[in-house]
């Protein structure tokens, strides 16, 4: 039985041009979602005006209040009436919108705010007399006269009761408030010259102060550390490495942790385009690909990075929140985040993050003592052994005479140790623990190496150099395999077939949309060819680059590794521990083992003196 479509009718539509209010609240739809959106969006204007210190201020998780002050230009009395209209902006002038310098340049935060709330613009330019205008519910009032000192201050009341029914979609209170915390914070970092204040003006009172960020002094990577340690934490700058690197016009910098510094989860990822906070699942690719064999699947790495180009290299135009962006090559982008970051992770060499330490030290439980002890300063290994020559025993007692000999010959022993052994990173070998902990002297104090986790490391290290210098052997098929795809599969599967081969995997056309398999990785064994051609093209599918076949294979050699390496429980001597630990410093990544774990401990001697109440 036919129904007829309600939405058909016999008479003939009619074509309407909306009113000014209604193409306002449409264009609000899709540029302010939520109060953090609108928080962006003014933030970005002081930002792109100049402004030198902003202080945002919310009530009720800026539902029914939103102030934003900045120091910057300001905005002309004439131009007030201008700002609120549609498509009206300073920031570029419509010939070029591939050329865009600033944070904004649609020109549709203002109107769309006066469309679903109550706006009030007060501004003042320097060496003019201050003027305040206000717009509810896209009405527009006259321009007064107002009373302030220079810069701009916006307030926006009562967000969406033009739009009731996008009320109901709002969160609640505390989540709009940590979704504004974290639009500030982006930008905070995307800024780091300019100083930051966001309170909450909730209820009775002044209010409190949620973040603050003070403006940083010196070159950019300083000035970025310092706001980095300010937003994500003093550990987040103490575990992260500079990163700088350039290709074909594309220059990346920032920090990004350790890989022994991961997280459960991405909320640690930063990435800006141009100074432009942006969540990008391009970029986000490019930064797991980058750690993939250094983190196991259940951990995220952190990082803050920026890509610097010429505007005309990338398109910002492409969604009205401006949080998505497409590159010209995306190759090079991804390309130059794995090979930037893959760099600074091997310059660290050994290095693992200090964050290991501090949780080996909150697992120590010492007794608490009833008085604090108060130690003199450690004696040196001549003043140890002047003291054990005044507490040697008289002639008479031989029991004890020869314990104190083999104590005078230790004490000389460890002297001419210490004076000729060179100050290493990881120490000196003084003992095995469990036939499987070594336990290394430092010069400031001692590190605990898992030698099963630290060789594994470095076979496998040494697996990967072969296998890139190498190639990958590759097995043939006796009986190709035939895979059919699609049309655009096949072509783009064949666009690979050179890399692919590199990994020992043979694939060529076999008539129509189908291709043949005629060789494996031998590493791999018997495999599930048409399996894995189709999850690389997965792979392709969602990132444009594939690194399945990659991984598998490295996954190969990490398992080779596993079974190659020193297992626990084997006794080694002194000088295979040395070796070991030689070897570890002059490898890089040996800091974390294969799985990500972290391969030794380092303890201060301070530290370890605090555990016992030598303070």
């Amino acid at each position: 039985m036919a129904y007829q479509n309600p939405n058909i009718s016999e008479a003939l539509p009619v074509i309407r041009q909306l009113d000014e209010a209604a193409i306002n609240r449409i264009a609000a739809g899709e540029v302010v979602e939520r109060p953090a959106s609108a928080v962006k969006e003014l933030v970005e204007n002081a930002i792109d005006a100049g402004a030198r210190q902003v202080t945002i201020e919310y009530a009720d998780g800026g539902k029914t209040l939103i102030r934003v002050t900045d120091d910057g230009c300001g905005i002309a009395s004439s131009d007030l009436m201008l700002a609120l209209s549609r498509h009206a902006t300073s920031k570029i002038d419509g010939s070029d919108l591939l050329s865009i310098h600033t944070f904004g340049f649609r020109g549709e935060a203002l109107p769309s705010l006066g469309a679903v709330g109550r706006l009030t613009i007060s501004s003042r330019v320097a060496g003019q007399d201050g003027a305040e205008v206000s717009i509810n519910g896209g009405q527009a009032g006259p321009v007064r006269p107002a009373a302030l000192n220079g810069g701009t201050v916006v307030t926006l009341r009562n967000l969406f009761f033009a739009t009731p029914a996008r009320l109901k979609f709002l969160r609640t209170d505390r989540a709009e408030a940590q979704a504004i915390a974290d639009i500030i914070k982006r930008l905070a970092m995307a800024e780091p010259f300019v100083r930051f204040i966001l309170r909450d003006v909730s209820g009775d009172g002044p209010g409190r102060e949620v973040f603050r960020a003070d403006a940083e002094q010196g070159d950019m990577f300083a000035a970025l550390q310092g706001r980095l340690a300010q937003v994500l934490g003093r550990e987040f700058a103490e575990n992260a490495l500079a990163v700088d690197a350039e290709r074909d016009g594309l220059h990346l910098t920032g920090f990004a942790a350790l890989p022994t510094y991961s997280r459960g989860s991405a909320v640690m990822q930063y990435l800006f385009v141009n100074g432009r906070p942006v969540r990008d699942k391009l970029l986000v690719g490019a930064l797991r690909g980058a750690y993939f064999d250094l983190l196991s699947r259940d951990r995220h790495p952190a990082a803050a990075l920026f890509i610097d180009c010429d505007p005309t290299l990338v398109d910002v135009n492409v969604h009205p929140a401006k949080s998505e962006v497409r590159f010209r090559d995306p190759g090079i982008a991804r390309g130059l985040i794995v090979s930037g970051l893959r760099h600074a992770l091997a310059d660290a060499g050994h290095r693992a993050s200090t964050t290991v330490a501090n949780a080996t030290l909150g697992a120590m439980r010492p007794e608490q003592l009833t008085a604090r002890v108060y130690q003199m300063d450690r004696p040196s290994v001549v003043a140890r052994g002047t003291a054990y020559q005044a507490q040697a025993p008289e002639p008479g007692f031989a029991e004890t005479a020869g314990m104190w000999a083999r104590v005078e010959a230790q004490t000389e022993n460890e002297t001419a140790t210490e004076q000729d052994a060179p100050d290493y990173p990881l120490g000196t070998a003084r003992g095995q623990v469990h036939e499987n902990y070594i336990v290394a002297q430092t010069a400031t104090g001692m590190v605990i190496v898992d030698q099963h986790a630290a060789h594994e490391r470095l076979v496998y290290e040494k697996l990967k150099h072969q296998m890139s210098e190498n190639g990958v052997a590759a097995q043939a098929l006796l009986i190709p395999e035939i895979v059919d795809l699609s049309a655009s599969d096949c072509a783009r599967l064949l666009e690979m077939a050179d890399q692919m081969a590199g990994f020992g995997l043979g694939i060529e056309p076999f008539g129509g949309n189908a291709i043949a398999v005629r060789e494996t990785p031998a590493i791999l064994g018997v495999v599930d060819a048409k399996a894995m051609i189709l999850d690389i093209l997965d792979e392709l599918a969602d990132q444009n680059e594939s690194n399945s076949l990659q991984a598998r294979l490295e996954a190969i050699l990490s398992r080779v590794a596993c079974h190659g390496s020193i297992r626990s429980g084997r006794r080694m001597r002194a000088e295979e521990m040395n070796a070991l630990l030689r070897e570890m410093e002059a490898t890089p990544h040996s800091g974390q083992c294969n799985h990500g774990r972290p391969t030794y401990v380092e303890l201060k001697l301070s530290d370890i003196e605090r555990l016992f109440g030598r303070t």
